[in-house]
């Protein structure tokens, strides 16, 4: 008779496939999970609680460092929040600068998420073609505003710098440019046997659970949950672009998969509408008081980022610092099924099952 006695094994914080400083203690039978239990908060700075302490421009830079593989959509959900809390009224010029940077940034996102995923499974090419890739966009952002990572590019009113001189025209360049790498993605990875038996009917849920963990993103909509906040409740300039959502059936790795890299292509769909009908004039700033105070009140707004439903609670005294913060993370909500997951599981599965969730650790620990 064969004699097993259970393993307790720390994966991580310092481990690669688990992308930052997160940790997940897994009770092991041999190589199948019984127990995961993951421990967050390694990377946890107070961002709610420093922003009580700083006026609402200030705030903007925290927010960068956050989802730091989605400066921009992070930089957008404040000022959006700020903006409806005052009746600010942003330029059509200002707003199309945001929603073509916010899509880039959800191309980049997913193109660090595909890169990234692979290596994890243990494909090293797709990570360099990815990153390959994502450097033009980034070499775009660093032309507009300065930096490469961390953008602090949006204010409340507006945006911080207007477009370049033949900034558009490169942005329209990109386009083709990406939808023939799509395509290369695809033919390299999508239909490889290996591949597919690594990820198929592998950390599958169906829609019901998705809603009572409050899944969002590609992790809800791999179950077939048509939701997305740029259709479902359009904000920005979202409402006069077509584009698809799609969707899966599964619920598995596979779905979320397919999804991010169709998700590439219909944010170049957005791109491409956008620059056609950029204005060739305007401003780039609303008219903002030199001392931004929100009325006293509370409000919560919420935005499609590349991981999912982002979104902040505002309360406000009146003052120009807000009295409480709290953001929506969708990494830290996403992140909750995970142990449900991975018990019966095997070690391999829990690399491909964090990976599929795709979660940014700053945005966790927030």
């Amino acid at each position: 008779m064969i004699r097993t006695e259970e393993l307790l094994l720390n994966v991580g914080p310092q481990h690669p496939s688990t992308h930052g400083v997160f940790r997940i203690i897994v009770k092991l039978d041999g190589e199948v999970i019984t127990e995961a239990t993951p421990v967050m908060g390694y990377l946890h700075r107070g961002t709610e609680k420093l922003a009580e302490d700083l006026n609402y421009t200030q705030i903007i830079p925290y927010t960068d460092r956050m989802d730091y593989v989605s400066a921009m959509t992070t930089n957008y959900v404040l000022c959006h929040g700020v903006e409806k809390m005052m009746g600010l009224e942003v330029p059509e010029r200002a707003e199309f600068m945001r929603l073509i940077v916010m899509e880039l940034q959800r191309i980049a996102s997913h193109l660090v998420w595909w890169g990234t995923y692979l290596l994890d499974i243990g494909a090293m090419s797709p990570f360099l073609f990815a990153f390959r890739d994502r450097e033009i966009i980034i070499n775009l952002f660093n032309e507009l505003c300065g930096a490469r990572l961390t953008y602090n590019y949006m204010r409340v009113g507006g945006v911080k710098w207007d477009a370049p001189v033949g900034w558009i025209d490169k942005v329209r360049e990109f386009i083709p440019y990406m939808e023939g790498k799509l395509l290369e993605y695809n033919n390299l990875v999508s239909g490889n046997e290996i591949f597919l038996a690594r990820i198929k009917n592998i950390g599958a849920y169906d829609a019901q659970t998705a809603i009572d963990y409050g899944l969002s993103g590609a992790n809800l909509r791999s179950t077939g949950v048509d939701w997305d906040l740029r259709k479902a409740k359009p904000y920005s300039l979202y409402d006069r672009f077509e584009f698809d959502v799609p969707l899966g059936k599964n619920g598995d790795c596979y779905d979320r998969y397919l999804i991010r890299l169709e998700e590439i292509r219909q944010s170049l769909r957005i791109l491409k509408q956008a620059v056609e009908q950029f204005p060739s004039s305007g401003d780039v700033m609303g008219k903002v008081p030199r001392v931004i105070r929100p009325p006293a009140g509370e409000l919560y707004v919420g935005i499609e980022s590349p991981r999912g439903e982002i979104g902040v609670h505002i309360v406000s005294k009146g003052k120009a610092e807000p009295y409480r913060l709290k953001f929506r993370r969708p990494s830290f909500v996403n992140l909750q099924i995970l142990p449900k997951l991975l018990v019966g599981e095997t070690m391999t599965n829990l690399i491909t099952i964090l990976g599929g969730i795709d979660i940014v650790v700053g945005e966790v620990d927030c």
